[in-house]
């Protein structure tokens, strides 16, 4: 039976080969799409970024999960059998309970993967102090996700954690590389290294962070790794589609990208442009 926060499944789900499903609270994931379609440009994509419910970074677990299932669940009757959570807020507070408790009984052949896993392997490569500092939102570093999965990988790897609950609002409201957000930036980068001073590794645990990459090299020490999820999700994706070659044949490859957006789609795609460097044109859709 599905959890009590899912939304019943009352038809069998599409069967026939579909998207790549790309799920976020809001507009950061798309720095995730980006990246994986770069690298993975043959698949179609389909975006959904549930804009009219963000952020979801300072709601509890239980609604984080239930906003992230109600949205996996309708990519899934897109026909998507593979679903990315292009959100640290809802890998964190969501995914194990997809994968464990859900996916059995939904659909046990599905797949729902996330960012914070690709991000904690790749970082025991990095770093050579084995001082390793996060910025998150404060929802992501109260999970401990991050603690969690890293000391699991890397049990010799320090993790200083930081919640920047500012940083996603300067994106939104594309102030983040104007002056005024010096002051934002340079706060927490003074803070984590008063912490711990031999940090050599910054991990960027929310995909809306890689748009201030310009004004943290400006105050992070030049000589520290600064380290932006979407690359090594594409590389993460691809190696998984190597090892299941039964998932990737439930792929199409035309090369496309759909957007969907609960907010109002002429809001959303004036937004989405500082995240893709393109225009777009989504579509409105209601959740769950």
């Amino acid at each position: 039976m599905p959890s009590p926060a899912s939304p019943p499944v009352s038809s069998p789900l599409p069967q026939a080969p579909g998207p790549v499903g790309v799920f976020d609270s809001g507009y950061g994931g798309l720095t995730v799409l980006r990246d994986v379609r770069a690298l993975l440009p043959q698949y179609d994509y389909l975006y959904l970024g549930d804009n009219a419910r963000a952020p979801y970074g300072t709601r509890s677990f239980e609604l984080v999960y239930q906003f992230t299932l109600q949205a996996v669940l309708r990519l899934f009757r897109l026909g998507c059998h593979l679903v990315i959570l292009a959100c640290n807020t809802a890998s964190a507070k969501a995914l194990r309970s997809i994968q464990q408790t859900d996916l059995p009984s939904v659909d046990p052949s599905r797949r729902v993967l996330g960012v914070v896993r690709p991000t904690a392997e790749i970082v025991g490569t990095l770093t050579r102090s084995r001082h390793v500092g996060l910025f998150a939102t404060p929802g992501t570093v109260r999970s401990s996700t991050y603690d969690i999965e890293i000391s699991r990988l890397h049990p010799d790897i320090r993790l200083t954690s930081l919640p920047c609950p500012m940083w996603v609002p300067l994106v939104e409201n594309g102030e983040h590389l104007g002056p005024g957000a010096d002051y934002f930036v340079r706060q927490p980068v003074r803070e984590l290294f008063r912490l711990d001073p031999l940090v050599d590794t910054l991990l960027l645990g929310c995909t809306h962070y890689p748009l201030l990459l310009p004004k943290l090299r400006q105050f992070v020490p030049r000589e520290v790794t600064i380290v932006s999820q979407g690359t090594y999700v594409a590389s993460s994706l691809a190696a998984y589609l190597r090892r299941h070659p039964d998932m990737e044949v439930r792929l199409t490859r035309g090369g496309t990208a759909r957007f969907l957006t609960t907010e109002r789609p002429s809001v959303f795609d004036v937004a989405s442009a500082a995240f893709l460097d393109q225009p777009v044109t989504s579509e409105h859709v209601t959740l769950p």
